[in-house]
Order: structure tokens, then sequence, then C-alpha cells
């Protein structure tokens, strides 16, 4: 009881509370937006809409190279005037990566275009977009390292409004199809990024100035996480380019809906560890057992919590289904059961990472991300062959818990934590 009262008391609770109600919501709007979607889009549409959120998520990877997280662990280990000069080597490292990596996508659009089924003039559109998100992102990581959820949520929200309300006029006034839902996105992240950049020189969070120690520490914090952000692309991206290729777009705009239902999983678990890492960095650094034995606890009713959601999700989707999406996509249900469980099992997995980037040893998950990646291409390859789109939601299932249960034993090893309720009652 004593440990529930102290997570209540403490400013996390209200963190996690706001973070979660804004990131509901936020994720809420784009959802109820499914049954306009799904209605003035066909199939095939909802299935390059589908696409284009994959290539975003793999470009974004290359174009900000994972270094906003280092921006958070340096929040609490340099002066101001030393951040802000680190965040102004952040942006020229992005400045860098967005070249080189618009310059690539450019010159293989059409071969990329042919590999995955999206319309090649849009590739490098997307490269553009990622790289204004990455402003977007970096000051949403500093209102996090400041526990600001406040204005983190409203950001968020009013992003999404933008996003939301753009689409609508694309796709069902002016019946733009698909293009109008990208061009929806791509306004509302641009715009934002715009504004991301300028919030963040306005709050002097910037200072351009060449520091050679400070690249590198960005590029070593950032790179060697490459892999492990690939891994995570893989687990949540390989299954539509599978499904384009053997199956059918249309294929993969159903599978995408019910997918949306059951990372309704995802989505709480992403909004509870926005409140939570800051959280757990403060207190591993004061290094006491009995803090660390109340973090442990807190962690197992997690990790129950949350797999009864997925189920409760799971049971209640085909009802909620049947009315709420375009009888072309009613079959999306069967989808749901396993990609919630898939979802709550990475969010017991970042639970326990978190220990992995507190102490920096972010090289130790490249192995482990290899492992899980190819074991995630492999099983959507096979299983979809067998089973079709089914095979690759039972794919994301397993590939999240074995990903979860490997990183907690290497967690264990990097940070010690008293894992052991047992020795922990006998103390």
């Amino acid at each position: 009881m004593n440990m529930f009262l102290y997570i209540l008391k403490h400013k996390l609770f209200k963190n996690i509370f706001i973070y979660t109600l804004f990131n509901v919501i936020r994720s809420a709007i784009p959802f109820f937006l499914l049954p306009i979607l799904t209605r003035y889009l066909t199939p095939n549409d909802y299935g390059i809409v589908a696409t284009f959120h994959i290539l975003f998520s793999i470009i974004f990877i290359f174009v900000g190279l994972n270094i906003h997280g280092a921006i958070t662990v340096n929040y609490f280990k340099l002066s101001l005037p030393q951040l802000k000069i680190y965040i102004g080597n952040v942006v020229y490292i992005l400045l860098i990566s967005f070249i080189l990596t618009g310059s690539i996508i450019y010159i293989f659009k059409t071969s990329f275009s042919h590999l995955i089924k999206f319309p090649d003039n849009w590739l490098p559109i997307v490269v553009i977009i990622a790289f204004f998100q990455f402003f977007f992102t970096i000051l949403l990581t500093l209102w996090r390292a400041e526990q600001k959820s406040l204005p983190y949520g409203i950001f968020q929200f009013l992003q999404t409004i933008l996003n939301v309300g753009l689409s609508i006029i694309f796709v069902v006034a002016l019946k733009w199809g698909w293009q109008g839902r990208l061009t929806g996105i791509g306004i509302s992240c641009i715009v934002f990024g715009l504004l991301g950049f300028f919030l963040i020189y306005r709050k002097k969070y910037i200072f351009f100035s060449f520091n050679k120690e400070y690249f590198k520490d960005a590029l070593f914090f950032g790179v060697p996480l490459i892999p492990h952000a690939l891994g995570g692309w893989v687990k949540r991206g390989i299954d539509r380019i599978f499904l384009n290729s053997l199956v059918s777009v249309a294929a993969t705009g159903i599978y995408t809906v019910g997918y949306q239902v059951g990372m309704i999983i995802g989505l709480l678990t992403t909004a509870f560890n926005n409140a939570w890492s800051p959280f757990l960095f403060e207190k591993l650094k004061e290094n006491d057992y009995s803090t660390k034995k109340k973090i442990v606890k807190f962690t197992y009713l997690y990790f129950v919590c949350i797999i009864a959601l997925a189920l409760a999700l799971s049971f209640i989707a085909p009802f909620f289904l049947k009315f709420f999406v375009g009888k072309s996509f009613h079959s999306a249900y069967k989808y749901v059961l396993w990609i919630a469980l898939g979802y709550a099992a990475h969010g017991m997995y970042l639970m326990v990472v978190n220990y992995i980037f507190y102490v920096k040893k972010t090289y130790i998950l490249a192995w482990l991300t290899l492992f899980t990646s190819l074991t995630h291409i492999i099983l959507n390859y096979f299983l979809i062959k067998a089973k079709g789109p089914i095979g690759a939601a039972q794919a994301t299932t397993f590939t999240f818990f074995v990903s979860f249960v490997l990183t907690w034993i290497l967690s264990s090893k990097v940070y010690k934590m008293p894992w052991n309720l047992r020795r922990m009652k006998a103390e």
C-alpha cells in the first residue's frame, strides 16, 4: 500500500495522467477518422497510406539517426550553456544526414518504388517531411526532460488537429483519395516542424558552435541505435511490405485497420513510458535500494495490467468494427488479438530497456535487435505464405515477446535491480 501511495503522490502520477490523456485524445482523433477514411478510401488506397507510414518510419531513422535520445540523457548531465551547444551540434548532424538520405532516395526512387509498391514521386517528399518532423521531436524531447507534460501534450494535439482537418478537406471535400491523406500529413509535419524549431530557438535552447566532443557523443549514442531502431521498424513495418508483395496492397489496407485497433495498447504504453523514463532515470541516480524495490513491484503490476487490457480490447473488437468502419474493412477484427498482445509485450519491453539506455550501453542491443529482426522477417515470410495476413499478426506477437524477454535478461546484467520477489520478501 505504501508503494502505491508513493506513486500516487509523486509528480510522476500527474505526468502519466497528462501524457496518457493527451496521447489518447491525439490518437483517438485519427482513430475516429477511420469511419470516414474507410468509406471514402478503397482498401487499395488505404494500403498506400499504410505504406507511407511505414516508409516515413524508416526514413526518419536515417534522417534523425536517433540522436534526440542523446538530448534526453545529456539534459541531466550538462549545464544549460553546454546543452545549448550540444543541441546545435545535433542539428548539424541532422542537416548532413538529411542531405545524404535525400540524395540516395532520389537517385534510387524508381527501384524503391517498384520494390515496395509505392508511388516514386512521393519518395523524396517523405524525406522532407521526416526532416521537419525531427525539430518537432527535439522540442518534445526537451519538454519530456523538463517534465512539462502539459505543453508536450497540447503541441502534439494541435499537430494532430491540423493533420486530420486537412485530411478531411482533401479526402472528403476535394476527393483527392490517398493523395489527400498524405498531403494532410505532410503539411502538418512541416508546419509544426518549423514551429518546433522556432520555439527551441525562442527558449534559447540552441547555440550553433561546432564542438567535436559533442558531435561525436551524439553520433556515438545514436548511430549504434540504428540497428536497434531498424529492428523496431522491421517489427512494425515489414509485415506491410510483405503483404504488399505476397498478397496485395488492398489486403494491406484491411490488415492495417485491424493493426490500428490493436495498436491502441501500444499508444497507452508509449504515453506511460514518456512519463516513466525521466522519473526512472531520476530515481536510479539516487541509487537507493528501497526505491528500487518499489520500482520493481510497480513494474510487475504494470505487466499484469497491460496484458489484461490487451485481452479486453480483442474481446470487444469484432462488435466494435461492425459499425465503426466501412463494410470492406469488417474482417479486420481477426488481427486485433495478436496485435494487441504484441504491443502489450512491447510495453513490457519499454519498462526494461530503459536500464540499458541509462547506462549508455546501447551497443549491446545491436545483436539482440539483429536476431529478433531476422526472426520476424523469416516468420512473416513463411507465415504469410502459409496463412495469409493473419500470419503477419501472429509473427508480430511472437517477435515482440521474444524481444521483451531477451532485453529483460540483458538489462538485468548491465544494471542490477531486485527482480526476485521471493528474495525481496525475505529481506
